[in-house]
């Protein structure tokens, strides 16, 4: 018997050191390039369970106990080792760092996004002090306010830091604006170092006309509204046509077409806001059409979320456009892509199913309509007979799609931080493994980055395992080397400064407070939670 990774795979790599025979690829870091998932080889695999034990995501299974909408990830497992046959990898030992005296070392973390938690956690790991900054009253970031409500699963990522952040030398301030409660040179009086991780929210514009009309927006926005998102909650978005259209075809496309698309049902058994639950409810979307300005093979979707659309309760998935046909040099998960992109081009429609609608080699050139969305004029591209992607001329072959919403996916980027230098063309503070660099090339002191702020807007969740622990490594080389000797405030003078500043800090406990009452009330309408949306609320909880 063989264990399986499937679909909620969140690639942070914490399997691959628990496995005994060495037997999960790919092993060349979190970033490796070609897959969104690792794998085990099931002709290694002695079945001893060390991988399940230690996946924060609950991603493995026996092949045995396999549900039926995750059967195909056997298959996809083994398709991985037969095109990369498995060789001895080196599995590096523990780091065995320089201990740190206590009260030597103290650093701020801004924000509590994956990131951030990743980059704490390794900081506590060494016997740093840390205090962890977050305007909103909750941390997590993405993790709870960007992962679809049906993934719970993948929501389960968190539980790896609770011990870590129990520890007494972790302290949180959560509701702890950066830049307006404290500035960056407060955190600097009373900390070693900062690392910021503070994203890359701001969503790309299309840079078409009629783009400003109601009833386009950002497919980011639409996310942290239906997850309760505080900055979103009071969005609203017009569901009574009986088709959508998302720009971009990314994992993000794939949560809002599905979201769309559920059952009432199945939404109530998430922890989806109820006020979306309820408008949801009520929507007449029966179409969602997805455009990809490039073909099937070039999909920023991953395997396990195209594969698990075709496990969606009344819905139809249809393919429009591009070459379908593998090959030779596609990677495993290109071509997993087209093969059940074909699968599904080859199912016979069901009457009165619900549809998604995968319109590739397709661009939007104009958002139509006179006091909001009516239309979507689109324009179709071209690959040339070398392969090569060829965008379409205005006056080339164009289409009209008739919708009152259009939500764009195609990236984010990140926005300046206040004190730091910024990079407007990749969205990112410039910096060298994690250390912040100014316009000469020269290393700021004290100053690192982290997440997609670092790195720009690729990789998973377990990405940021991988890239926390080179800055924190940055970081303590610094320390060692006595970069990071000076006398900073301690503790009790943060505490007072931000009493000066008039902050309402929640602490974990705090936040421990809010997540049991959320918990709670989820428990009595069986949903895994209930979500607290408004700020105010979150306050009084945490204060009890």
């Amino acid at each position: 018997m063989a264990y399986v990774i499937t679909q909620n795979c969140c690639k942070d790599a914490s399997c691959v050191a628990a496995c005994p025979v060495d037997c999960i690829r790919p092993t060349e870091g979190a970033d490796a390039p070609g897959t969104q998932m690792l794998f085990i080889d099931p002709e290694t695999c002695i079945d001893c369970g060390a991988c399940v034990d230690e996946c924060p995501v609950d991603a493995i299974y026996s092949e045995y106990d396999l549900p039926p909408e995750l059967e195909r990830f056997r298959e996809i497992n083994a398709a991985y080792f037969r095109r990369h046959p498995l060789e001895p990898g080196v599995i590096e030992p523990p780091s065995t760092r320089a201990p740190i005296a206590q009260g030597t070392l103290r650093v701020a973390v801004v924000g509590a996004g994956p990131a951030a938690c990743y980059a704490a956690a390794e900081l506590l790991d060494s016997g740093v002090e840390v205090d962890l900054f977050e305007r909103l009253p909750t941390p997590f970031g993405l993790i709870r306010a960007g992962v679809a409500p049906d993934h719970q699963r993948t929501k389960s990522v968190v539980r790896i830091f609770d011990a870590a952040f129990a520890d007494n030398r972790f302290a949180c301030h959560l509701n702890v604006e950066i830049g307006r409660t404290l500035t960056h040179a407060d955190l600097l009086a009373h900390h070693h170092a900062v690392i910021y991780a503070v994203g890359a929210s701001a969503s790309r514009d299309l840079g078409i006309p009629g783009e400003r009309l109601p009833g386009h927006h950002a497919a980011a926005d639409f996310v942290g509204w239906y997850n309760g998102h505080p900055d979103h909650a009071a969005h609203r978005f017009d569901l009574s046509s009986r088709r959508a259209v998302i720009v971009g075809n990314g994992n993000v496309a794939l949560d809002v077409a599905r979201v769309l698309l559920m059952t009432p049902e199945d939404l109530a058994a998430t922890d989806i806001a109820e006020y979306a639950s309820e408008a949801l409810a009520h929507s007449r979307i029966e179409e969602v059409v997805v455009l990809g300005r490039r073909g099937p093979r070039d999909a920023a979707f991953s395997v396990g979320e195209f594969h698990a659309l075709g496990h969606l309760a009344g819905v139809d998935v249809i393919i429009e456009g591009g070459d379908l046909a593998a090959h030779q040099d596609d990677d495993v998960e290109t071509a997993l892509k087209l093969e059940i992109a074909r699968e599904f081009a080859a199912r016979p429609a069901t009457s009165g199913n619900k549809r998604i609608v995968f319109r590739f080699l397709t661009s939007p050139v104009e958002i139509v309509g006179g006091e909001r969305v009516e239309h979507v004029r689109t324009v179709r591209n071209h690959i040339t007979a070398e392969g090569a992607f060829l965008a379409a001329s205005p006056d080339g072959d164009t289409d009209s799609i008739e919708t009152a919403l259009v939500l764009r996916s195609i990236g984010y980027t990140g926005s300046p931080v206040d004190g730091l230098p910024y990079d407007a063309r990749t969205g990112t503070v410039p910096n060298e493994r994690g250390r912040v660099i100014d316009d000469t090339g020269a290393a700021l002191p004290g100053v690192y980055v982290t997440g997609w702020i670092k790195r720009g807007p690729r990789g998973v969740i377990g990405t940021n395992r991988g890239c926390a622990a080179e800055t924190v490594a940055a970081l303590l080389a610094d320390f060692h080397s006595g970069a990071l000797s000076r006398e900073v405030a301690d503790r009790a003078a943060l505490r007072a400064r931000l009493a000066e500043r008039g902050a309402d800090a929640v602490g974990w406990p705090g936040w421990r407070a809010i997540d049991a009452a959320e918990r709670e009330r989820g428990a009595a309408a069986a949903r895994p939670r209930v979500k607290f949306f408004s700020v105010e609320e979150m306050l009084a909880v945490a204060r009890r």
